[in-house]
């Protein structure tokens, strides 16, 4: 209990790791869970079904499992899951889901969440992505892994982002992003892949060619939608070693209810 500042006010039913460290004036209500290697900042607030993984660190006035901001929600038990070795830093707002969904708003494994981020009610967000200062997810988001979301980035309710693509300052989404794209602008448009990004990660030369023409195709050769679409399934069996990064981008398309931006 040494790690838990005396002025820190946590409700006995609350479940805390004895080695979670816990900041001044910080409040966490009785349906918080949070795992091992943890610490909160001072002043924070962790309330509602809240479950915390390990490693985790959560900055200073962060306002973490608080009730969406929907009118619809009437107090049901809804969920906020956050998994390991997030950074959730300065006054980061991440709300409860809703019945009208899935009940759970949820974010992975390894984000870097920057201050003033807002996570509205059931987003789903992947892993090893960066949320930079003041981007705000409406309800019902969807984020993949490796994701970069530039500052001030807004992204509609419903939309989604695919893995590996990226958003620059102040771009508004109102559709969806396919994996790999960098949307630019209000409204967001399309103007490229995220190279830099792949090669850090590890993509070869080769692979990041064959995202380029599957770009391409996409967004500059003019083709209708389908035959895009089917221009992408046989290029899949020409590159097997990219076929893996063409399919997603092809089935993330083929299954968008927004339609993708254009």
């Amino acid at each position: 209990m040494t790690r838990i500042h005396p002025t820190a006010v946590i409700d006995p039913k609350a479940n805390l790791d004895s080695s979670v460290e816990v900041g001044a004036y910080t409040v966490i209500g009785p349906d918080v869970v949070i795992g091992a290697g943890s610490k909160i900042g001072p002043h924070a607030v962790i309330e509602g079904h809240t479950t915390i993984g390990r490693d985790n660190s959560i900055f200073q006035f962060g306002s973490i499992g608080a009730v969406p901001q929907d009118k619809k929600y009437a107090g049901e038990p809804t969920r906020l899951e956050i998994g390991d070795r997030n950074t959730i830093r300065e006054f980061v707002t991440l709300n409860l889901g809703t019945v009208q969904d899935g009940g759970v708003t949820r974010i992975g494994d390894d984000n870097w969440v920057m201050a003033y981020v807002h996570v509205a009610h059931d987003c789903q967000i992947g892993s090893n992505t960066t949320i930079a200062n003041n981007a705000t997810l409406a309800g019902h988001v969807l984020i993949g892994d490796w994701v970069l979301l530039g500052g001030f980035t807004t992204v509609h309710q419903f939309c989604r982002i695919g893995a590996h693509a990226m958003t620059a300052f102040t771009a508004a989404v109102s559709q969806d992003v396919p994996p790999f794209v960098t949307a630019a602008g209000n409204r967001a448009e399309p103007v490229g892949i995220n190279s830099e990004g792949l090669r850090r990660r590890g993509f070869s030369s080769e692979q990041i060619m064959a995202i380029k023409r599957a770009y391409r195709t996409i967004y500059r050769a003019g083709l209708p939608l389908e035959e895009a679409l089917a221009a992408l399934a046989l290029e899949e069996g020409k590159t097997p070693d990219s076929a893996a990064y063409i399919k997603l981008m092809r089935e993330f398309i083929a299954s968008s209810p927004r339609g993708i931006i254009r």
